[in-house]
C-alpha cells in the first residue's frame, strides 16, 4: 500500500487504522519465526552478505509499506538471532519478557526525548520515580541520584569521568571541567581486574589518560581479583608516584561471571582516597533474587553502580543506568543552554535531565523498566533470576565431574565456560558444527586454551535440555 498520504500517526481516523494494519501484519511476519526452536538460520556470511547487499536499498520511488515488509521477511528475518530460543546462549544478550516489548511500543509511538522536561514530561518523572526506586534496592540513600545510559560502557564512561572530576578537585584542587586534564594527568590510574570489561580502556581513552592509565590486577583461580596482589601492586605505583583515582569492581565478568570482593577494595579505595566503581552491568540483576544476592556482595559499599536492564533484567536493548552515591558526582555533566534547560525552569521544579547525562537526545527507556517491575513484581523477577543462576549450577554439577570436560571456574551468576579434554581444534569444530544448525554457544579464551560457555539467560530452559545439549556436544566431541 503507498503510503503518499499517511505519513506519522495523527489524530486522524484514518491513519491511526493503518498504524494498526501496518502493526499487526508485522507481529504476523514475526510471529511466523516463533515455532522455529533453532536460534539462528545457519546460513554462512558470504551467503548472508551477498543476499542483503543486493537490496535495493533506496529505490527512486518507494514500494510502499506491503512490499518494503515482505522483503525483510523473506530476506532478513529469517536470518536474525532468535533471541528467544532457548538454543540460544553465547553472550549477555537476553530474551525480552513479553510486557517489555508493549513497552518498546510506548516508547517508540509517542517518541519522547529525555533531554528536557519539556520533551518528556511524564517519561522525566518516570525516570526520577524508577532511579528513587533504583537508590533503595542498590542500599543507596537520598543523597545519592543516577541517571540512564544506552549501555554498560556509557555507564562506565560516566562513572569514570565522575570518578576523574571529583578525584582532581579533591585531592589536586583542580577543576577539569574548566581547564582539562592537569598537567599531572600522566600519573592517574584507574584499577581494574584484569578480566573486566574493555569499556574501562576505551573510557581511559576518550577521557585523554590513555590505556596505559589502566591497570590490571591479576585474578586468582575463581577468576575474582586477587585482593593481596592488588593491594602490593597499587602500594608500588604509589610508591613510585602515581595517582591512583578510581578502583573498580566487577560484578560479573563477561565469560565467567565472577564477582570481586567488592568490601576488600572499599578498603583499598579508602586507604588511598579512591573512587570506588561496581561494574554491575551483569550482576546488578542478582539484587531481585533472596537466594542469590548475597553472591554479589554489598554493592552500596561503591560509590558508583552501572545496573544494565538488558541483561538478567531480560529487557530489551538498550537499557542501562549509572547510580552515583553522592548526587554531586553527576555534577560534571551539568551544562545550561537557553534553548534547552534554562535555569529559571530549573528554578520553577521543571526538571532537565540533560544536566545528568553525556547525552542529549535518549530514549525513555525507564518506562520499560517501570512497566517490568510494575508487571512482575520483585518477587516475580526473583524466581526468574533463581532459574538463570539454578541453570547454571546444575550445568556446573552435571559436567565439573564429567570425564569428557574441564570446567575450571564455579558459576556465580549464571555463565559457564567449559571444554572438552580432546583440544582447541576440537571444541571450535563442535561450536561450529552446532552454529550451523541453528544452536549458538559461546567460545572463548582461558590460559590460552579454547574453551566454550554457556550463558544462560532464557528462564524457559529446563534441565531437561541442558542434558540434551551435553549430549550432543559429547556426540560432536567423538566422545
Amino acid at each position: 500500500m503507498s503510503l503518499e498520504n499517511k505519513t506519522v500517526l495523527s489524530e486522524k481516523p484514518g491513519d491511526i487504522n493503518e498504524l494498526r494494519r501496518e502493526i499487526e501484519k508485522t507481529l504476523d511476519a514475526v510471529f511466523s519465526f516463533c515455532g522455529d526452536e533453532t536460534a539462528f538460520s545457519g546460513i554462512n556470511p558470504y551467503e548472508l552478505r551477498k543476499r542483503i547487499g543486493s537490496l535495493t536499498v533506496l529505490p527512486e520511488k518507494g514500494t510502499g509499506f506491503d512490499s518494503a515488509l515482505d522483503v525483510t521477511a523473506k530476506e532478513i528475518m529469517p536470518h536474525m538471532l532468535r533471541t528467544w530460543s532457548c538454543n540460544y546462549m553465547p553472550h549477555l544478550h537476553s530474551p525480552s519478557l513479553l510486557e517489555s516489548l508493549s513497552a518498546e511500543l510506548i516508547i517508540s509511538m509517542f517518541n519522547d526525548s529525555m533531554d528536557s522536561w519539556d520533551q518528556s514530561p511524564a517519561a522525566t518523572e518516570v525516570e526520577l520515580a524508577v532511579i528513587s526506586t533504583l537508590k533503595k534496592l542498590f542500599g543507596y540513600d537520598d543523597e545519592a541520584d543516577g541517571c540512564f545510559t544506552s549501555g554498560g560502557s556509557q555507564s562506565n564512561l560516566s562513572a569514570i569521568t565522575a570518578a576523574r572530576d571529583w578525584y582532581c578537585m579533591t585531592h589536586l584542587q583542580h577543576d577539569v571541567k574548566k581547564y582539562g586534564n592537569p598537567e599531572c594527568f600522566g600519573k592517574l590510574r584507574l584499577y581494574t581486574s584484569e578480566i573486566s570489561h574493555f569499556s574501562m580502556d576505551k573510557s581511559c581513552h576518550m577521557l585523554g589518560l590513555g590505556y596505559d592509565a589502566v591497570v590490571k590486577l591479576p585474578v586468582d583461580s575463581t577468576c575474582s581479583v586477587d585482593i593481596e596482589k592488588a593491594e602490593k601492586l597499587i602500594e608500588a605505583d604509589v610508591r613510585n608516584g602515581l595517582l591512583p583515582f578510581c578502583i573498580v569492581a566487577t560484578i560479573g565478568t563477561t565469560d565467567f561471571g565472577s564477582v570481586d570482593d567488592i568490601a576488600a577494595m572499599r578498603r583499598i579505595a579508602d586507604r588511598y582516597g579512591m573512587h570506588l566503581h561496581a561494574d554491575a552491568a551483569y550482576g546488578s540483576g542478582a539484587v531481585m533474587s533472596s537466594r542469590y544476592r548475597s553472591r554479589i556482595g554489598n554493592l552500596s559499599l561503591a560509590d558508583s553502580i552501572t545496573v544494565d536492564f538488558h541483561k538478567m533484567f531480560l529487557l530489551p536493548i538498550s537499557c542501562s543506568a549509572v547510580l552515583v552515591k553522592r548526587a554531586s558526582l553527576l555534577d560534571c555533566f551539568q551544562l545550561h543552554a537557553d534553548y534547552l534547560n534554562r535555569e529559571e525552569d530549573e528554578e520553577d521544579g521543571y526538571v532537565n535531565l540533560v544536566g545528568k547525562s553525556m547525552q542529549t537526545t535518549r530514549r525513555a527507556d525507564a518506562i520499560k523498566v517501570l512497566f517490568s517491575f510494575m508487571a512482575r513484581g520483585k518477587e516475580g523477577y526473583g524466581r526468574i533470576i533463581d532459574t538463570l543462576i539454578g541453570n547454571a549450577d546444575y550445568f556446573y554439577s552435571r559436567i565439573s565431574s564429567d570425564e569428557d570436560f574441564i570446567c575450571p571456574v564455579k558459576p556465580v551468576l549464571s555463565s559457564v565456560v567449559f571444554a572438552l579434554k580432546a583440544g582447541d581444534s576440537v571444541n571450535k569444530a563442535v561450536r561450529r558444527r552446532l552454529l550451523n544448525e541453528g544452536i549458538v554457544i559461546g567460545q572463548t579464551v582461558m590460559n590460552g586454551a579454547v574453551m566454550l560457555k554457556f550463558t544462560l539467560l532464557n528462564p524457559r530452559l529446563t534441565h531437561e535440555h541442558i542434558d540434551a545439549l551435553i549430549k550432543k556436544i559429547r556426540k560432536y566431541g567423538g566422545r
